[in-house]
């Protein structure tokens, strides 16, 4: 008997992801002790604490935090696991950006609360754009760009990749994103892509970094995903679920609400194992009135 040929999507299905109602709501990782990185990124970055939660019967708590309310900014998910106070943030994520008018008196105030400063502020090799990084109570890097006003901070999230053009037609096939620019530093052996849903200096971008000739990255256990939303999640499942047969990656968990919680979601990896969730907008909202 001949096998029946595969399914082809239609048009409509594949374009779905550009008409989507698209953002990031939030990065998802692992920290040592709550309260101390809370008191951190309060104090020595100025961001807000929007809500926490105690799940003591799943042994585990969860911060959100971010520079505006959760109905339109990025914000960090922080999960603390009962009784475990350090992870292994792994070589293949990079760091997270923070936008600030003055990068000089950011750094500083973020240094006299308990920041470890690893690069100091000043221009960038061979550009004017000024910069900074600081590592967090946990070790993980924030780069702190110099930027105007900006409606979204908390602006970028970068992990490595280790096959650039494989990972931007993923980003724009699965999700959506649009490549807002890519830079090539021959001379440093890099390659960067900013990915994101609407103008970099507008939004949240994901930062993707090919290293000349590094193809594989270790995880660690620290950093989980990232957070997008979707007018549909079993739409947007299937237009995944497509791209992952022709580039890679796999669907984690298959659309549906969350028991207890209603809110209907979906996750998958991409080529290089990096997590998304995609989260229903509609129930995303009633959670936060719930909350």
């Amino acid at each position: 008997m001949a096998e029946a040929p595969p399914v082809v999507p239609s048009e409509e299905l594949l374009e779905w992801p550009k008409k989507d109602k698209r953002r990031f709501l939030h990065a998802v990782y692992r920290v040592g002790d709550l309260d101390r990185t809370i008191k951190f990124y309060t104090e020595g970055f100025g961001m807000k604490l929007l809500r926490k939660r105690d799940i003591p019967e799943e042994k585990y708590s969860n911060a959100f935090l971010g520079f505006g309310p959760e109905e339109s900014n990025f914000v960090v998910e922080l999960t603390y696991n009962y009784g475990v106070d350090k992870y292994d943030i792994g070589t293949g994520f990079g760091h997270f950006a923070i936008a600030t008018p003055d990068v000089y008196k950011f750094v500083e105030n973020a240094r006299a609360k308990g920041g470890n400063v690893t690069r100091e502020p000043g221009p960038v090799k061979g550009g004017s754009s000024v910069i900074a990084f600081v590592k967090d109570p946990d070790g993980y890097s924030f780069e702190i760009i110099q930027r105007g006003s900006t409606p979204e901070p908390l602006c970028q999230v970068m992990l490595r990749v280790g096959d650039l053009e494989r990972s931007i037609k993923f980003y724009e096939k699965a999700l959506g994103m649009k490549l807002c620019r890519k830079i090539d530093r021959p001379e440093q052996k890099y390659t960067l892509a900013m990915m994101g849903f609407a103008d970099e200096y507008e939004t949240t971008v994901l930062e993707l970094t090919y290293n000349y000739g590094v193809t594989e990255y270790t995880k660690g256990n620290a950093y989980a995903q990232v957070a997008i939303s979707t007018d549909d999640v079993y739409k947007s499942a299937e237009v995944v679920n497509h791209v992952t047969q022709e580039l890679g990656g796999k669907i984690t968990r298959q659309p549906g609400p969350i028991p207890g919680l209603n809110t209907k979601i979906t996750s998958f990896l991409d080529p290089d194992g990096w997590k998304t969730v995609l989260v229903d907008n509609e129930d995303f909202l009633k959670e936060l009135g719930q909350a």
